[in-house]
């Protein structure tokens, strides 16, 4: 580098290291951007619908993961490129926003940029594409809010919900399954929903699960679930009915000072005094608390051999090193009071429960605390079992994907039809916009309406149908019988009305892929130079 200085002496650099970056620009580095994102994108299109493939994803540690949740493997891959990584991004934006259709999203970016490849090469400035995408995307956001249904259900009548989710589940792993599935994830999340508010916290539902038993002895259970925990004491009782929980976050241990101290004891007399002094703060305390009417104690810190001792000495189990977030989610189930100090210990602050039991599994020794039947329902826990540790943590993926869908229904009830169909009736939209269209955005909306088929491409492609035929039949079907639900069907012949066979999404969860997708091609098409500093 060269330095100099101003008039006061001050040094600045006025050439820094030009010789040694690498730089890029113009077609070139738009055309090198688009080709690694649609590297990502081709990777994820084999994975699209019920008929997508599985990936296997192995880590430099050796941990295998098999799933086809695009969210998922994405997260999962090692990415260097840095527009790879916002094609990555883009499918986490999807999953938190709405926590489905994270591979569709990816295919239609990648569309998307193969398209505008085409038009760039024909001599069309990148920005006039971005304007031509954004006018299609906004035809076709509108347009799905001329098709939509809504679907209306109560906490009696669910069979439209479950149907929904049945649609999200089609592609998991659970799809042999998908109605107890579907039941499972609608059942917890009105169990945790505020339908005046159209409001969900999924907090509130717990995600557990065991390895052994089949996937069909996943089940909801009305309470709380903490994974390998046992009562204290091997001669506690397994089981407590009519359970009044006191749940306390202090240590059943006398108190410490908290600077440094130390007790000089001169006698064997001392010694004992000292002994019964301590013993009688364990007695103290399990008093102060029988004398509530708790007869079950949970406890979020652990207590040494003696106070276990008196515990089971005072017929009073208890279970210790409990999470925090447990005892949070225990005492919403129970409507107990979280108690920070014995001296707060009062009837008015213990929790109910109708069943709280200990559950062993196989010989594996592995045990589990369950609390059942609680009065508020508010907390429940979605109790998974698997063959393996691999196929339990796909489950729960899956599963989750289904609440959230369940959850957006809640908030907004409009529905389009999936199968490819809503992305078809968009692309007729587009394409018969584009003819009114006089400026040179018309090919990029026309490009935008041929991306938009890539969708039910990729979903007859994956399910062994010849891809451009099935599309032309259910465009050709959807503009003779102005039919919007006809789309692709993957377990049928080709092609079906989605609307008889229950193939829903949300209607605000195509829109958002719609306009994710957009969003992140148009910033693609805008970057034109890339310098890389210390590059030779």
């Amino acid at each position: 580098m060269s330095v100099t200085f101003d008039e006061t002496g001050r040094p600045f650099i006025i050439l820094k290291e030009q010789d040694q970056q690498e730089r890029l620009h113009g077609t070139e580095v738009i055309k090198k951007h688009i080709a690694a994102a649609k590297v990502v994108a081709g990777i994820m299109k084999t994975s699209l619908g019920p008929r997508g493939m599985d990936k296997m994803m192995v880590s430099q540690d050796g941990d295998v993961t098999i799933t086809n949740d695009g969210a998922t493997i994405l997260s999962k891959m090692e990415v260097d490129d840095q527009i790879a990584k916002l094609i990555v991004q883009l499918s986490r934006s999807q999953d938190d926003e709405i926590g489905d259709g994270t591979t569709g999203i990816v295919v239609l970016a990648g569309a998307l940029l193969e398209h505008a490849e085409d038009l760039i090469d024909k001599g069309i400035h990148p920005l006039r594409i971005s304007r031509g995408y954004e006018q299609a995307a906004n035809i076709a956001i509108e347009h799905l809010s001329t098709i939509y249904d809504t679907i209306e259900f109560s906490e009696d009548n669910t069979e439209s919900l479950v149907e929904t989710v049945m649609t999200c589940l089609g592609s998991k792993i659970v799809n042999r399954n998908k109605r107890k599935m579907a039941e499972i994830a609608v059942d917890a999340v009105l169990a945790v929903a505020d339908l005046e508010r159209k409001d969900v916290n999924l907090d509130l539902i717990k995600m557990d699960g065991k390895v052994g038993g089949t996937l069909e002895d996943t089940k909801l259970i009305k309470g709380i679930v903490v994974s390998n925990k046992n009562f204290s004491h091997p001669q506690m009782p397994k089981e407590v009915k009519d359970a009044k929980i006191c749940v306390l976050t202090c240590p059943f241990e006398p108190p410490k000072l908290k600077t440094k101290h130390k007790v000089l004891v001169k006698t064997s007399e001392e010694y004992m005094k000292l002994a019964e002094r301590e013993q009688q703060f364990f007695t103290d305390m399990i008093a102060s608390v029988k004398d509530s009417g708790a007869n079950l104690v949970i406890c979020q810190w652990g207590f040494d051999d003696e106070a276990n001792h008196l515990l089971y000495s005072n017929d009073l189990p208890a279970v210790r090193w409990v999470g925090g977030v447990e005892i949070e989610l225990i005492a919403i189930a129970t409507g107990a009071r979280i108690i920070p100090r014995f001296d707060d210990v009062s009837a008015e602050k213990l929790g109910n429960a109708g069943t709280v039991k200990e559950v062993s599994f196989g010989t594996t020794k592995d045990t589990v605390v369950v609390i059942e039947d609680c009065p508020n329902t508010k907390a429940v826990t979605i109790f998974v079992r698997g063959g393996n540790h691999m196929l339990l943590e796909e489950i729960k993926r899956s599963l989750h994907d289904g609440l959230c869908v369940v959850r957006n229904i809640i908030r907004d009830n409009r529905i389009v039809y999936g199968g490819g169909a809503s992305e078809i009736s968009c692309s007729l939209a587009v394409s018969n916009a584009a003819e009114e269209i006089s400026t040179i955005e018309q090919y990029a909306v026309r490009a935008f309406a041929d991306a938009l088929d890539s969708i039910p491409i990729a979903l007859a492609e994956n399910s062994g149908f010849a891809g451009l035929q099935t599309l032309s039949a259910a465009k050709a079907a959807q503009l003779e019988q102005n039919n919007p639900r006809l789309g692709i069907d993957c377990f049928g012949n080709g092609m079906n009305d989605m609307k008889e066979i229950n193939v829903t999404e949300s209607l605000h969860s195509k829109q958002q892929q719609i306009l994710l997708a957009t969003q992140v091609v148009k910033m693609i098409l805008k970057i034109d130079d890339v310098l890389k500093q210390g590059s030779v």
